[in-house]
């Protein structure tokens, strides 16, 4: 199997038809895990939804380098081989955050063994209804109309020259923290 880079065009398919979230996300970067010809799996990274995730993480010296994983398809073969060959294609140096949604029983297992850094859970909160699937940034500015948003596993990945890993690695604002665990539940989005 291969990771290849793929268009938004070519990954809008599998983030809205078979993703969990049926939404699509920003979209910087999409990759492709094929089997032979045959594409099997879709990574995709943009610009985090919270503009304040960008300085939070490592301050704003480092605001610029933020992107999120921000949707994992995977019909066969390794998810872990995805992530792993996608981040070795990213442009240098790259903070990458991503989210394990415990609204979906996900603890963040492949990020685990793909060895990124767990730096804590978000609080489950209730945000300005956005309506249609729509994320909450996305509100149509009701306040008196909210949905809830679930508590999600944070990680963090650091690309780069070793160099540039240290530099990030010193600037983390979030305590690194022992891996969650649970128990490991499997979904079928039909479509």
């Amino acid at each position: 199997m291969e990771v290849k880079q793929i268009t938004r065009a070519d990954a809008k398919p599998w983030i809205l038809n078979k993703h969990y979230a049926k939404r699509m996300p920003s979209v910087s970067f999409a990759y492709g895990l094929f089997d032979n010809d045959d594409l099997v799996g879709v990574i995709t990274y943009g610009s985090p939804a919270s503009p304040s995730l960008c300085k939070g993480v490592c301050g704003e010296e480092f605001r610029s380098r933020v992107i999120e994983l921000n949707r994992l398809v995977i019909e066969r073969g390794m998810p872990s081989r995805l992530i792993g060959q996608s981040l070795k294609k990213l442009p240098k140096p790259k903070i990458v955050v991503s989210y394990a949604d415990t609204a979906w029983t996900h603890v963040g297992y492949v990020y685990q063994a793909s060895n990124w850094l767990f730096t804590g859970t978000t609080k489950a909160r209730t945000d300005m209804l956005a309506g249609d699937g729509r994320h909450s940034r996305h509100h149509k500015g009701d306040p008196t109309k909210r949905q809830f948003r679930s508590a999600k596993h944070r990680y963090v990945f650091f690309v780069g020259s070793k160099t540039d890993r240290k530099l990030m690695r010193k600037a983390l604002n979030y305590p690194v923290l022992p891996y969650p665990k649970g128990d490991i539940k499997h979904y079928k989005i039909e479509v």
